[in-house]
């Protein structure tokens, strides 16, 4: 992953996910995320594979 695609994904998770007390909360949670975090980062010219790596 590139330094750019981490610095990218930390800052990211800090600011967009938080604590949830449900497991079905979780998972709602866990596939909207994961489709928002897709969107910003091409956005920013981070393609999905380069974050897929790391995850």
């Amino acid at each position: 992953m590139s330094e750019h695609a981490i610095e990218f994904l930390r800052g990211w998770i800090g600011e967009k996910v938080h604590c949830q007390s449900s497991q079905a909360r979780i998972d709602k949670q866990a596939e909207t995320l994961a489709k928002e975090c897709a969107a910003e980062a091409a956005e920013v010219g981070i393609p999905l594979e380069d974050i897929q790596e790391e995850v």
